[in-house]
């Protein structure tokens, strides 16, 4: 039986791009698949012809695993870890700086890294099944990465509750109460009727209009690119930890 491969991969109809990205571990995400998620929605939000992204996951119940444990794992030195730790970091940066508005579609759980990705969206839509945990501290990391982006969605205290209680999943309704998620929606069928509606209602704005705004949205960010590289040192260098070393040996 052939076993599902990890993919990124890219659609555009009627002026919206919608770009899905895969991994048959609960769509946790190893480096090599963080770079082409980066590239894909650097590429498409330079296509003229693309006013609106969509960016979702394969798969039913859960949106993002975070990043790839296997990976993780393996990490013996500083470098590999700020390296390892950087996928997530392109890929926020990424949308930070895309000039079309990213509409997410969480219609599972979400963890890690994939917090980090829900709140970089421009706008977030989800499922009654999207509940999120930030899970760094159970091995001994923190989310120094995703921190900036949960933050200035969910503001510090937000951030701080679920990065702090890391062995706890909160519900889609505590996000959208936070700002996270606009909407939360019984079905996936529900979410993607919704999505489609809203995509096509933002294709009739002027994209110089969506640019200029998404600059005024993201304003103050723009250290991004200084500040995740060196959360991603704080990770790499923590993930070597004789206390972090222990709690992985529990994976192998």
């Amino acid at each position: 039986m052939r076993t599902e491969e990890a993919y990124v991969k890219k659609h555009i109809e009627n002026n919206v791009a919608t770009i899905e990205f895969f991994h048959p571990a609960h769509n946790s995400l190893p480096g090599k698949i963080l770079a082409q998620l980066a590239d894909t929605i650097t590429e498409v939000g330079q296509n003229d012809e693309v006013l609106v992204i969509v960016l979702k996951s394969g798969g039913n119940r859960t949106f993002c695993a975070g990043a790839s444990f296997t990976e993780l794992i393996s990490i013996n030195d500083e470098q590999t870890g700020e390296k390892f730790f950087m996928g997530f970091a392109n890929v926020i940066n990424a949308m930070r700086k895309c000039p079309k508005f990213i509409i997410g579609r969480v219609q599972g759980k979400t963890v890690g890294g994939g917090v980090g990705l829900a709140s970089a969206m421009d706008y977030c839509m989800a499922t009654k099944f999207a509940a999120i945990k930030l899970s760094e501290l159970n091995i001994g990391i923190g989310p120094f990465v995703v921190g900036p982006a949960v933050e200035r969605k969910l503001g510090v205290s937000g951030m701080s509750q679920i990065a702090i209680d890391a062995n706890s999943f909160y519900s889609p309704e505590w996000a959208q109460q936070k700002g996270l998620y606009t909407q939360v929606y019984d079905t996936t069928e529900e979410l993607d009727e919704a999505i489609e509606t809203f995509a096509q209602n933002l294709c009739n704005y002027n994209p110089q209009a969506v640019k200029e705004m998404k600059q005024m949205f993201w304003r103050g960010t723009e250290d991004w690119d200084e500040l995740l590289n060196e959360r991603a040192k704080i990770s790499g260098r923590l993930v070597l930890s004789e206390f972090t070393k222990k709690k992985l040996e529990k994976y192998q």
